[in-house]
């Protein structure tokens, strides 16, 4: 069984963060152990150089390896320079025991809030993603920006402008997970074989109506995905169950 936590939107700052509820989600993720975390961006909300240094010292307090990728607030105010500096690579891929291939995409663009992949970017997801067809792998692709509409959200605005050519490449690969954050709202679509999943925001205020702060865990095992919606401080909810794709 792998087991891999899902955070986003944390929104740093002194107004929007709730750090009361950061201290709660890392005890209740720090106690599932999982096998790694994945924090699909906006880990700051104005892209400040201390907002990013005191985001270095929350995000210490995990104890599982955690990857993480930039949101558009993260590239606000030179942000998409001191992330590479203080979080690490803004697009990235890692592979995990012996059959897991995991994608990180830098969907940002300095003082812009819509995501967009780039012509360079997509030619190399689609060279890595021909890699896991070739050797049976389980991929995972993470970005910010959401490459399908979500539910309760409002007028959309930030969707990916290459979301069409990227979902394209997503689905005729057959990624087992797409993943991201940015809309603040859980959800989950099933398009083909490729599961794609939206997080919450795990600490921020800035909930849409009754949302609740929460984040995604991924159980998975030989056969099947079990992804499982945990709001902070709360309840524990079975949100979805597929079947595994055919290696």
């Amino acid at each position: 069984m792998t087991i891999i936590a899902h955070i986003s939107d944390l929104h740093l700052s002194p107004l929007t963060f709730d750090e009361d509820l950061f201290m709660q989600a890392v005890t209740e993720i720090n106690e599932l152990r999982p096998d790694m975390i994945i924090l699909t961006g906006d880990i700051t909300n104005d892209g400040y150089y201390r907002e990013f240094k005191q985001a270095t010292r929350y995000l210490e307090m995990f104890e599982a390896p955690l990857f993480a990728i930039p949101g558009n607030h993260d590239a606000r105010n030179l942000g998409y320079q001191t992330f590479e500096e203080l979080i690490g690579e803004k697009s990235w891929k890692l592979t995990f025991g012996e059959n897991y291939t995991i994608i990180g995409l830098d969907s940002s663009s300095p003082d812009v809030d819509n995501g967009h992949i780039g012509s360079p970017q997509h030619m190399w997801l689609e060279h890595q993603l021909d890699e896991c067809v070739i050797n049976n792998h389980f991929s995972i692709v993470a970005l910010h920006h959401h490459v399908i509409s979500i539910p309760q959200t409002g007028r959309e605005r930030n969707v990916l402008s290459d979301a069409g050519d990227i979902l394209k490449t997503l689905t005729t690969h057959e990624v087992d997970l797409v993943i991201s954050g940015h809309k603040h709202v859980a959800n989950i679509w099933k398009i083909n074989n490729t599961i794609v999943v939206n997080a919450g925001s795990l600490c921020s205020n800035k909930l849409r109506g009754k949302n609740k702060n929460s984040y995604i865990v991924y159980d998975i095992s030989e056969d099947e995905i079990k992804i499982f919606l945990n709001y902070v401080g709360g309840e524990k909810l079975l949100y979805g169950k597929y079947p595994r794709n055919s290696l």
